[in-house]
């Protein structure tokens, strides 16, 4: 399988014949770069697994990632000049498609602390502690890929979060009675909701309690304050309406992380059940249009 951007290409490569450019991947980021020694980079699982490479227009290897037979991602490398221009995204997605055509319905990885927010942007969710690996720390993350991923803790409510907001197209709908202290409120959600508004679409935002996110200083307020064009907050005054106990994330992509109780981070999320997201969607319209605008926050000085 293969994928191609306007400046690169990833493809699979076969172990053996495409080692030479493994290895110059591998070895610069890893060996050289983060200091991993030799012999902990290469293993046992290397010939058995499933390779892509990313390729530069003139054929030079320029990213690396595999797919072992214990269904786990690994040795996701990018040479420094190619970060950020979406080629881990591209051979994270050609690795996922074929765990799909595998027929794999759990897959699992340990991801670099800083590298979190990349992964859970393709569905992944933390489990259990964070760990040492080589001298990084390290975290292990699953997906359990066409099916729904069960979220039980704030690690796993913010990765299921960052997901849903980078598979929205042009609009994404938040139903919380509090803003979600904890969650919606952390660095990384805030730094991916900006993004969204500033990039993509609308953001449109459900309350019951409109005076918690004052009280709580919550700086989804102030974002709102500096693109009031893009984000909009209504709070919910129908009784049939506040009896509403789940609260949930969604958008037009097919994604959503939905929790039964709102005071709860248990729940379950998927970025592409398109059913249950417009079924989302569609509980979310009316309560929307009966809700009072929240004129309260444009004045709002925090």
């Amino acid at each position: 399988m293969s994928r191609t951007a306007s400046d690169f290409k990833v493809e699979a490569i076969g172990y053996e014949s495409g080692l030479s450019d493994l290895r110059a991947v591998r070895e610069a980021v890893f060996v050289q770069e983060q200091g991993v020694p030799l012999e902990l980079e290469w293993d046992e699982l290397d010939p058995a697994s499933h390779h892509v490479i990313a390729r530069d227009p003139d054929g030079t290897p320029i990213g690396t990632a595999r797919l072992t037979p214990e269904r786990h991602i690994g040795r996701m490398a990018v040479l420094s000049p190619w970060r950020g221009r979406g080629v881990g995204d591209a051979m994270l997605r050609t690795l996922l498609a074929r765990a799909v055509e595998l027929g794999w319905d759990k897959l699992s990885l340990h991801a670099q602390v800083h590298a979190i927010p990349f992964y859970a942007r393709h569905g992944f969710l933390p489990v259990g502690p964070r760990f040492d690996e080589a001298g990084i720390d390290h975290q292990m993350m699953v997906l359990h890929p066409g099916a729904t991923n069960p979220v039980g803790d704030r690690s796993g409510a913010i990765a299921a979060t960052l997901g849903v907001i980078a598979s929205a197209r042009r609009l994404l709908l938040i139903y919380s009675p509090e803003l979600d202290p904890g969650v919606l409120d952390a660095p990384e959600i805030i730094t991916a909701l900006r993004g969204f508004a500033i990039d993509k679409g609308e953001i449109r935002i459900l309350l019951h309690d409109a005076a918690a996110p004052q009280r709580h200083q919550s700086p989804l307020i102030a974002l709102h304050q500096r693109l009031p064009s893009t984000i909009a907050f209504r709070a919910v005054e129908e009784p049939f309406d506040r009896s509403y106990a789940s609260a949930y994330t969604c958008n037009d992509g097919g994604g959503y992380y939905f929790r039964p109780i709102a005071s709860r981070m248990e729940g379950d999320t998927r970025l592409d059940d398109r059913s249950r997201a417009r079924h989302l969607l569609n509980l979310f319209s009316p309560v929307w249009e009966r809700a009072r605008p929240c004129s309260e926050y444009r004045a709002l000085s925090i």
